[in-house]
């Protein structure tokens, strides 16, 4: 039986993952600040403990408990993250260092950290964002964060094909989470005066190809796909999960 690490897999788009993996017959080992959420919840083969992506130890820590309660780990999933807007003069450095310690920094330690423990055949899986390829108002730093988990994905994907590990990741549009809303509630966020609701609604009218936004269980079966041997040759990839918003 396959095991998988998920960081922030407690809530949004990890909890969904972690249901998808759960429900592929796989051992999740789900991780974050706090036990909540999917946490407490009573599921076969789900354990959970405590994390902060931004301690190395930490991760170190994780894998010691997914090889002592599984004996194996054959993919780790880094979807510990946070967005928020702020205007470039309104950025100090308390901001910059919350968000690129979280988002950028406490995915290259779970990526340091697997690839130093997973079975041969193993994969990697970054949550990153579209965020990560195109710039937007307001959004310098979350968007350098997730530039970054890209150059990362693509990087490590060189360096460990030779020791059978692959490493892709995922980039969602909007996916309807309380964070997502609750980044939206602010005015420098994109959504500006207008009510959350009516900006997601215009904005699936006007960028997506399909007229709607994405899903967390779709974001998660992707992941789920590319965890498998059926995606044994795909590698180096950032895939949009994105309805079409940015067409590559």
């Amino acid at each position: 039986m396959q095991t998988v690490i998920i960081t922030g897999g407690t809530k949004g788009i990890g909890a969904e993952i972690a249901r998808k993996f759960l429900d592929a017959g796989w051992q999740v080992l789900i991780a974050a600040r706090n036990e909540f959420g999917l946490a407490k919840e009573d599921h076969d083969r789900l354990k959970f403990q405590q994390l902060d992506v931004q301690i190395e130890s930490d991760h170190q820590a994780l894998v010691k408990t997914a090889l002592e309660l599984f004996d194996t780990l054959d993919c780790y999933i880094n979807c510990v993250g946070f967005s928020k807007w702020s205007s470039v003069g309104a950025v100090d450095e308390q901001f910059w260092d919350d968000m690129l310690n979280t988002n950028l920094k406490g995915t290259f330690w779970g990526c340091k950290v697997a690839a130093e423990h997973l079975s041969v055949g193993g994969s990697i899986i970054n949550v990153s964002s579209i965020a990560g390829k195109r710039g937007s108002a307001n959004n310098a730093v979350y968007c350098a964060s997730k530039f970054g988990v890209n150059g990362i994905t693509q990087s490590l994907a060189k360096e460990l094909g030779s020791k059978g590990i692959r490493v892709n990741a995922v980039c969602p549009v909007y996916v309807e989470t309380s964070g997502l809303i609750e980044a939206l509630d602010n005015p420098e966020a994109p959504s500006g005066e207008q009510k959350t609701s009516d900006y997601l609604t215009d904005f699936t009218i006007n960028q997506t190809a399909l007229k709607r936004l994405p899903k967390g269980t779709e974001v998660a079966d992707l992941c789920v796909y590319l965890a498998s041997e059926s995606a044994s040759a795909i590698t180096g990839q950032c895939i949009n999960v994105d309805c079409g918003v940015l067409p590559q």
